[in-house]
């Protein structure tokens, strides 16, 4: 049969139902945590797609003028030095 003192030593180890509560609600908490890490990560995401699409039009635009300097500077005779 258990005695007083058996019943005392399994409350302290085994979990209440406050503690099973604290727990459900440090997950939530995490899980709200994690959901809005997940939201921010997605929009950096998004804007570093858009500055790479951008950096590829300033990159075509730039050779694009280098292409047009060195027509002019043949139509002029200039030899262009880099």
């Amino acid at each position: 049969m258990l005695t007083s003192e058996d019943i005392v030593k399994i409350t302290s180890v085994v979990a209440t139902k406050e503690d099973i509560e604290d727990i459900k609600k440090d997950i939530n908490g995490f899980r709200e945590l994690i959901q809005a890490l997940t939201i921010s990560v997605d929009s950096l995401v998004k804007a570093i797609e858009g500055l790479k699409i951008e950096y590829l039009m300033v990159k075509n635009q730039i050779d694009r003028h280098e292409k047009w300097f060195h027509q002019v500077a043949d139509k002029l005779g200039i030899k262009l030095e880099y």
